[in-house]
Order: C-alpha cells, then sequence, then structure tokens
C-alpha cells in the first residue's frame, strides 16, 4: 500500500461520507477549523494500487503539553480486514513526518470499537494507552432509522417519541405547551449570544470554556458547507439554552451546549428541535456525544447528570478503543507526567 496526499475535495469527501461520517472529527470542515487555530494539518489517502482504502487527518500539534501529531477518529477505512496493513502503513509513514519535523510521539483517537482484538491491534503495533483524551471516548447515540429487508426507512416522530423516557416526552410537551421558542441561526452573531450562556454554564459547572473566537472559527467552517446550525431557545426574549449542532451526511452532532438554570424544560426542548433537523437532512443518527461510562476508569463523575439526561431521549452506548500514543522521544514522559497530573486534577 502507498500513502498520498489529499488535496481534492471531492475525492476525501465522496469517501468520507461513505465510510466515515458518523463522526465529523476526520471531516473536511475539521481539517480547514484547525488550519484557523493555526495548526497545520495534513490529509493522507491509503492506496491499493489505484483503489483508495483509507483516509486520515492529521494535526500537528506543539503546545506546551508536547510536540505530537494527532489523528483524531483515524483512520476511515473501507474494509475492516485491511485495517492492520493500512495501520502500518500509516504508522511507517508519520514516523517519517516526525523525525523530519521533530515531534516526540503519534497520538491517535482510533475510529474503532473499544473491543480485545483492536486494543491488541496497537499493542503488537506498539502503541501505548495515552494518559488522557483529547476527544470523548464514549458516546450516546440515537438511530434515526431502522432496517427493512436492507432498506433504510427514518423513523417517524411518533416513534421517536415513544423510544424515550417518559419523564423526557412530558418535559418536550411541556417546554411545547408554555410557548418557548427556537431559533435556528446561521449568522455568526449567533455565536455572541450563545457565548453569553456558554460562559454562564462553564462558571456554574467549574470546566474551562473555549474561546468565543474558538466557537465562531469551528461555526464557520461548518457553515460554508451547510453543516452547522446555532440553536437558542429563549422565553420572552430572555436567552435560556443554546447548542452548536454539527452535521456530516449520516449523523447530527450535539457538540457544544449551554444552559442557565431554569424551571423551564428548554434543554428538551432543544434536544428535540436538533433530532428533528438531524431527521430532515435525512441523517441516520443524532449523536448527543460524550457521557459517563462507568466502564471507563477515566470518565468524570460530575457527567452523570448529564449522562441521565442525554440518555432520557433514547438511544445506545458507543465506545471508541482509548487514544492511543506510539512513543519516538524520551521527551515524551514528560508530556506523559504533565497529563497524569492534568487527568488526576480534572478527576479523569
Amino acid at each position: 500500500m502507498t500513502i498520498k496526499s489529499i488535496d481534492s475535495f471531492p475525492l476525501w469527501q465522496a469517501f468520507f461520507d461513505e465510510f466515515g461520517a458518523t463522526s465529523f472529527l476526520p471531516s473536511w470542515e475539521w481539517g480547514e477549523f484547525q488550519k484557523s487555530l493555526g495548526n497545520p494539518i495534513l490529509r493522507g489517502g491509503v492506496f491499493d494500487g489505484d483503489c483508495l482504502e483509507a483516509i486520515f487527518l492529521v494535526i500537528k500539534m506543539r503546545s506546551k503539553r508536547g510536540h505530537f501529531l494527532f489523528m483524531p477518529h483515524g483512520p476511515v477505512f473501507r474494509k475492516k480486514e485491511k485495517i492492520q496493513t493500512i495501520l502500518i502503513s500509516i504508522l511507517g509513514f508519520l514516523k517519517k513526518v516526525a523525525q523530519k519535523e521533530k515531534f516526540d510521539f503519534i497520538r491517535i483517537a482510533p475510529f474503532l470499537e473499544n473491543a480485545p482484538e483492536n486494543y491488541l491491534l496497537f499493542k503488537n503495533l506498539g502503541f501505548k494507552e495515552a494518559p488522557i483524551y483529547l476527544h470523548a471516548e464514549s458516546f450516546w447515540v440515537l438511530p434515526l432509522f431502522k432496517s427493512n429487508n436492507q432498506e433504510t426507512i427514518f423513523l417517524e416522530e411518533t416513534e421517536l417519541l415513544s423510544q424515550m423516557r417518559k419523564t423526557t416526552r412530558y418535559l418536550i410537551r411541556k417546554a411545547q405547551m408554555l410557548g418557548l421558542t427556537l431559533e435556528k441561526r446561521k449568522d455568526s452573531e449567533a455565536v455572541d449570544e450563545f457565548n453569553q450562556i456558554y460562559l454562564e454554564t462553564a462558571s456554574r459547572e467549574k470546566f474551562i470554556p473555549f474561546s468565543k473566537d474558538y466557537l465562531k472559527k469551528e461555526f464557520l467552517a461548518f457553515r460554508k458547507t451547510n453543516n452547522s446550525l446555532i440553536l437558542l431557545v429563549k422565553t420572552g426574549g430572555h436567552l435560556l439554552a443554546g447548542a452548536l449542532i454539527l452535521f456530516t451526511k449520516k449523523s447530527g452532532f450535539y457538540h457544544q451546549g449551554a444552559s442557565v438554570h431554569s424551571k423551564l424544560p428548554a434543554t428538551y426542548l432543544l434536544q428535540w428541535e436538533a433530532i428533528k433537523e438531524a431527521k430532515t437532512r435525512h441523517c441516520h443518527f443524532y449523536n448527543f456525544w460524550g457521557v459517563f461510562d462507568n466502564q471507563s476508569k477515566r470518565n468524570p463523575k460530575s457527567w452523570q447528570g448529564l449522562t441521565f439526561f442525554k440518555t432520557g431521549f433514547g438511544g445506545k452506548l458507543i465506545r471508541y478503543l482509548p487514544t492511543q500514543d506510539f512513543v519516538l522521544s524520551p521527551r515524551y514522559y514528560l508530556t506523559y507526567l504533565w497529563e497524569k497530573l492534568l487527568a488526576k486534577k480534572r478527576g479523569i
């Protein structure tokens, strides 16, 4: 197999839409977003002859925590039975890049389920589990379709509601009865509004927020392909809840969210409208993003309340393999110790 750079958006998008659109992290837009943050990227393809077998996005990270090549949810591959050969080819390629450009390690957040055979696949290639993750590894995903004789049938709203927790259904209807309004926004000024309650949420829940510039650049990168929306729930002009929703061909993603403390069930209406928007776009899944997973040793317990909320809409837990590191320099262990301390501080 050979590795080639991919600079063609149509080539990347066609492969991604077919094999990788259940995560937005390997998307063309995520690469453009990273470039807007000042992070160089490379987009690679693994070819067997003329056949494209896999694609992978790599972000060149240089920060106080260390210098490393990071592959988010990759590689995206055509056939699972070729994954070992694909990984060997990519690893050899990235080692050369790292040596030439002086990176200390390679980090991969695999696009593979958390299963023993996949863990051994990386272990046998010389990887070790990373001390921390850059993206969530356990996700709550709601299927929006059912299969009937290999035909894809999208679920009706009544079917989606019937799968929800009784309290969740009640609070969605209550929000509608109370006349809460929802705005679907594509203007960049909506990010400014969202950021107001996002900062309030970060202060209340004690997490470090992304900057408004980061949020706006993420929104704009996906807006170029009509794959981002800001949803805002209000009452009497007062903002109660908001979210940045991202889309691929197959999935909608609740990636950034915020709300004020209120007895009004604004967050329930917001999620229901986001689910309906994903359904309108013929997405196969709605992804609530990260949740608490009692089988993971590095999930913050502070996620339990949010997880209870998300699971009330129905769906299933998806576990990806923990983030993996390939060590190239002794300097990696300074990063390892620093991230171990950071993980302890964050309760993960």
